[in-house]
């Protein structure tokens, strides 16, 4: 006998209106394409034309039914915020999901200048609360939407090294659990994943393309599809489940 209850119904992301905040490089991009795949339409924004270009060609090439536009911006700057979501309300007609994701990598306070560390902290946490604030004010007015935020494992490990990187992604922590209490009254989702390590653009510092792809086969380190899959299981899960965080780490990684 079939057993219509045997996997719960899941939310379809077809049609969905979603903005991804560093989508032309590495987890960003990966979601992108992925969510595109399952015909969600996609606004997404880097600090390089080029970049972009190769991603919406990729995004688009995924799904070639679905929206796909963005344009170069950095979340450092809040004349840019504005444009950004200014700019993809024109392009999607409202906004669903919002995936917090544009980062830079960080070392240690002692050894980043002043300028250096202030702007990680402008791009990696100031810029996650300004683009949810944003988002936040959008969705409150239809009832419904979903925040995903990036993290990282480093706000757990506290690596030393990082100090700068690891405040981040600590406040980053914090403030999704605090807003999605905030929140989901409201009928807004707020979901944390923290990966860890994975093959990115901010990996190439210490670990070529060759190296990370080694790590990758020998189950080191993540694949930045892992994390796009992931992002999608959040997504599509029923109205009444609400994912609140996921630690995704390689099968070997020792910390």
């Amino acid at each position: 006998m079939e057993n219509r209850n045997a996997h719960t119904a899941v939310e379809p992301l077809e049609g969905k209106r979603v903005l991804i905040t560093g989508g032309t490089t590495g987890i960003g991009r990966a979601t992108a394409i992925l969510l595109a795949s399952y015909g969600a339409s996609i606004f997404t924004f880097g600090r390089d034309a080029q970049a972009l270009e190769e991603a919406l060609a990729d995004i688009r090439k995924a799904n070639p039914t679905i929206i796909a536009e963005g344009i170069t911006a950095d979340v450092s700057r809040p004349e840019d915020i504005k444009r950004i979501f200014d700019r993809s309300f024109e392009v999607l007609g409202g906004l669903d999901i919002l995936v917090n994701n544009a980062a830079l990598g960080g070392g240690s306070i002692s050894e980043e200048s002043e300028e250096s560390w202030r702007n990680i902290v402008e791009i990696n946490l100031l810029g996650y609360m300004a683009c949810a604030k944003e988002a936040v004010g959008r969705m409150v007015q239809q009832g419904r939407g979903h925040i995903v935020m990036v993290g990282s494992m480093s706000a757990e490990t506290k690596e030393a090294g990082s100090s700068v990187y690891v405040a981040t992604k600590s406040g980053i922590q914090g403030f999704a659990e605090a807003l999605r209490k905030e929140v989901n009254g409201q009928g807004i989702k707020v979901s944390l994943i923290e990966p860890g390590k994975t093959g990115s653009d901010m990996q190439l510092e210490k670990a070529d393309t060759d190296e990370q792809q080694r790590q990758i086969e020998a189950l080191e380190m993540l694949r930045a599809e892992d994390i796009a899959v992931c992002v999608h299981y959040i997504l599509t899960q029923p109205l009444r489940c609400d994912v609140v965080e996921v630690k995704i780490r390689p099968h070997l990684q020792a910390i």
